[in-house]
């Protein structure tokens, strides 16, 4: 009898542990949320958004590029462990302008164009986030760039300067 409830004590514990570790559920973009480091209103930018939770924090930290996430994955200076990291998936989205409140993809499993020549939401070279490797494929044919998994992405992808006088289009 010992030896069952040690058992059920264990699973039950084990249960737990697996319950803390599930990441959490993305947040729906909102006309509140702002974005994390110009805290400017996120759903008016065009383009790609992002979001990163923290363990500990109660809601997300929102990005109006995709650029701007993945700047502070490399930054050195966080502000807490990061349980989920979370992309507009821009093969689901409606437009360029229209990027979707809820169409977020785990960042680890998209494929991201880097190098296009297009301009995210506060104007400099967006890095750009798909589902769907095909549909990364076909806006690579129409804007240029590379596909990459996030892990790939070379830090002056969004580190460093940009030029402002360079010509970016905005996709329809």
């Amino acid at each position: 009898m010992k030896r069952i409830a040690l058992i059920a004590l264990i699973a039950l514990a084990s249960c737990k542990e697996e319950q803390a570790a599930a990441p959490p559920d993305p947040v729906d973009l909102t006309d509140t949320a702002l974005s994390y480091f110009c805290q400017m209103n996120v759903t008016e930018h065009a383009g790609p958004k992002g979001q990163i939770h923290l363990k500990g924090y109660p809601a997300p930290l929102f990005f109006a590029q995709v650029r701007d996430l993945v700047a502070y994955l490399k930054s050195p200076e966080r502000d807490a462990e990061i349980t989920a990291i979370y992309v507009s998936d821009m093969g689901a989205a409606s437009s360029w302008h229209e990027p979707g409140i809820s169409n977020w993809i785990a960042a680890d499993q998209a494929t991201f164009v880097v190098g296009a020549k297009v301009a995210g939401g506060m104007g400099a070279p967006e890095i750009v986030p798909f589902a769907a490797p095909e549909a990364a494929t076909r806006f690579i044919k129409s804007y240029g760039g590379t596909a990459l998994p996030l892990s790939d992405i070379p830090d002056d992808a969004a580190l460093g300067p940009v030029d402002l006088n360079q010509i970016l289009e905005t996709p329809a």
